[in-house]
């Protein structure tokens, strides 16, 4: 029987009740919630059912119970808890970004390792089923011997107006890219992963429609709809992109475009990737998550429905459904954390590992410095490599 382990979780916004969801799904006891006080945390204890609440992260990972940490947190407290987190001994799963900069992010790849922790960022785009499948036919060479080209983008509209509010609009909560490192980074992390390339090089251009917003005195949630007209709010000044258009290339020869933006009416939330080689083409959309789409010369083109009978037999564990039983968002947390939780039981971490790791979110950190540079310099900018092991 598989061991179950107990489990904490930082930060009860939109994701975390997501990752509460995951880890219950496999089995694990979810045993406490951290949230930014005693009330709030206590509140999010009672509403997800969790037994003990804590109003500081850090009484949460010194908890002798606490077997693995799980963080949901705004993006400035990733590097804090994610270290200590490591250094009191215990795997984590974080949310991306890993840090607020590639200098943070580099000390924790360096630390996960020294400590041999599984450390994982939750990344889990990654595990619709047809995202695996999608992977697995690049890998076994249906797109021909060569990938030209990889584009699409991550539409959203929650940030359209200017009386739409998140703490991910203020910098020092969620650092100086916003579209780019909130939506964009799992495009790039799916880019990287599906062509099995990294990014060399990038050219980038950003744009902030709205310079002014208005900001409530109060707590607003993420995705948490319209602005209570009644509400006091403050114009505030928006330093951070709405919207961020990417060339790219790879370094497998391939080359890329990608458009990120959360002020696109009437995208809810949806990322979109084709990649074209020279024998055929392939295409993915999250708003139809159990459609493949792949494109063909001289056959017609086909339409792939989430069936594991019909997937490649590498990828069939990603499916817990048969076909015409959709999957959707919620099992990506699940066939994530299904990977990761089994790498902890083994007490391993393997090279490359199976899940996305602090080095993958680092790489993404590391396009981030060289997309700063390029908006900087308004040309191309190589983009560091780190090693590929990990």
């Amino acid at each position: 029987m598989p061991r179950q382990f107990t489990v904490g979780v930082i930060g009860a916004g939109f994701i975390g009740p997501a990752h509460i969801e995951g880890i219950r799904r496999l089995g694990h006891r979810v045993l406490a919630i951290a949230e930014a006080t005693p009330a709030l945390a206590q509140a999010a204890a009672e509403r997800l059912q969790v037994e003990r609440a804590y109003g500081e992260w850090e009484a949460l990972i010194a908890d002798p119970q606490i077997e693995v940490v799980h963080i949901a947190s705004p993006n400035h407290w990733h590097f804090p808890q994610a270290q200590a987190a490591l250094r009191a001994g215990k795997p984590v799963i974080c949310e991306k970004p890993l840090a607020m900069d590639s200098q943070q992010s580099a000390q924790l790849v360096d630390l996960a390792a020294s400590t041999g922790l599984v450390a994982a960022v939750n990344f889990n785009l990654r595990y619709y089923p047809l995202v695996q499948e999608a992977r697995a036919r690049i890998a076994r060479g249906d797109l021909g011997a060569h990938l030209f080209s990889i584009h699409g983008g991550y539409l959203q509209d929650w940030l359209l107006l200017p009386t739409d509010w998140n703490w991910r609009l203020d910098p020092d909560q969620g650092g100086d890219f916003r579209a780019l490192s909130d939506i964009g980074s799992h495009w790039l992390d799916l880019a990287i992963y599906l062509s099995g390339s990294r990014i060399a090089a990038v050219l980038a251009e950003t744009r902030t429609f709205l310079p002014t917003r208005l900001r409530p005195k109060g707590r607003v949630d993420t995705f948490g709809g319209k602005l209570d007209h009644q509400q006091e709010t403050e114009s505030v000044p928006i330093a951070t992109e709405d919207y961020i258009a990417l060339l790219l290339r790879f370094d497998n020869g391939a080359c890329g475009s990608m458009i990120a933006s959360q002020v696109a009416s009437g995208r809810k939330n949806r990322l979109s990737l084709e990649i074209n080689g020279s024998s055929g083409s392939l295409a993915w959309d999250s708003e139809r998550p159990n459609e493949l789409w792949l494109g063909h010369r001289t056959l017609p083109n086909e339409v792939v429905i989430k069936d594991p009978a019909l997937m490649d037999a590498a990828t069939r564990w990603s499916a817990s459904y048969p076909g015409g039983h959709a999957e959707g968002f919620p099992d990506t947390f699940k066939q994530l954390q299904r990977q990761v939780y089994a790498a902890i039981a083994a007490d391993t971490v393997s090279s490359p590992p199976s899940y996305p790791s602090f080095l993958d979110a680092h790489r993404i950190l590391l396009v981030s410095d060289a997309i700063r540079a390029s908006l900087r310099q308004g040309t191309w900018v190589p983009v560091e490599l780190p090693p590929i092991a990990g």
